[in-house]
């Protein structure tokens, strides 16, 4: 009688068992009866713009003035490298603009001095053409007199010589002004020349005064450090990681499944707690979803061309912003492990 008891409850129990085992399954998977449009992920976490502060040069630092965890505004100097060598290279690039200055500005007045040569050259050929028309005027009126033997031969050569002296003097003086004219052509054309090294010597200024100012290395916006890797004295190089800066601004990113999905919308309301924060509600909306799942942006992509295939529901990332005015909003960092929580979405 006892045993046949026994046996009665021993099924009762694992009748019970299979039961809840069933229930568990479905409230797991979300089926009927425990289907429901909100949607629950705890793989989300507090994301946010976490800069690595870098050197452009190479150098040995010379002050370290913050420390792990300041708070720092833009613009602060975080750290300076030994600026010597930048500030001489400053002053050698000056010193070779002001030479290339000096340069252009010679050839500056020698320009001057060429026009000014033109116009005596210009006017020499004046002179000589209106010599050269007296003596033709002159030669005009002795060569029929010449001729007819009223002047004596040595006046009419005498009057000859003159115009052949004027003639040679209108060439030569044609002669000097295509000389005084090709002399600023070559004065415009070495001008160019002169002008393009001023332009390259200006650039090496910048460009030296760039490098100096980037001896300074200071915080591209506000937030707060995190732990100060470089110390007095390192020699650092371009591209050493010296330290990050975390801004204030953060979001959530919550990974759903594919099946998921279906229930959630742009704009949407969204409640999400924060485990270092003893689980307190905050509220955010949904801002974007990702353009493809996590898979697709992983370095060894899964390759299902297999023989033997088993079904994975994928993850799909979607930012949620976080609703201002939230006292607890100051706390959250990146990182930072939190549970997603969904609403019904908005029709």
């Amino acid at each position: 009688m006892m045993s046949k008891y026994m046996r009665h409850s021993a099924t009762i129990i694992a009748i019970l068992i299979g039961i809840s085992g069933l229930v568990l399954v479905l409230y797991a998977w979300r089926l009927p009866p425990f289907q429901s449009d909100i949607e629950i992920t705890e793989n989300a976490y507090v994301k946010g713009y976490v800069t690595l502060i870098s050197p452009q040069l190479s150098g040995y630092i010379v002050d370290v003035p913050v420390q792990d965890y300041n708070k720092v505004k833009q613009g602060q100097l975080l750290a300076k490298i030994d600026d010597r060598i930048f500030a001489q290279k400053l002053d050698q690039a000056k010193a070779t603009l002001a030479s290339q200055q000096a340069a252009l500005d010679n050839s500056t007045q020698q320009q001057r001095a060429a026009e000014a040569r033109i116009g005596s050259s210009q006017a020499q050929l004046d002179s000589a053409e209106a010599v050269l028309r007296r003596a033709q005027a002159n030669w005009a009126r002795i060569e029929p007199l010449a001729r007819q033997g009223v002047l004596t031969k040595s006046d009419a050569e005498q009057s000859e010589t003159a115009l052949e002296q004027a003639q040679a003097s209108v060439t030569q003086a044609k002669a000097a002004l295509e000389v005084s004219n090709q002399d600023l052509e070559t004065i415009k054309v070495s001008r160019g020349s002169l002008e393009a090294a001023v332009a390259g010597a200006k650039a090496a200024v910048e460009l030296a005064d760039i490098d100096l100012s980037n001896t300074k290395i200071v915080a591209p916006r506000d937030g707060t450090l995190g732990e100060v890797g470089v110390k007095l004295g390192q020699y650092v190089s371009a591209g050493t990681q010296l330290m990050a800066i975390v801004p204030s601004d953060v979001w959530i990113i919550a990974n759903f499944k594919e099946t998921q999905l279906s229930n959630i919308a742009l704009g949407q309301p969204i409640t999400f707690t924060v485990d270092a924060l003893n689980r307190k509600r905050l509220s955010g909306k949904v801002e974007r979803f990702a353009p493809a799942a996590g898979s697709e942006f992983s370095v060894i992509k899964p390759d299902n061309a297999t023989g033997n295939f088993t079904k994975v529901a994928q993850r799909i990332s979607v930012r949620i912003s976080v609703d201002p005015g939230q006292d607890l909003a100051q706390y959250l960092a990146p990182g930072m492990s939190v549970v997603v929580r969904t609403e019904p979405p908005q029709r």
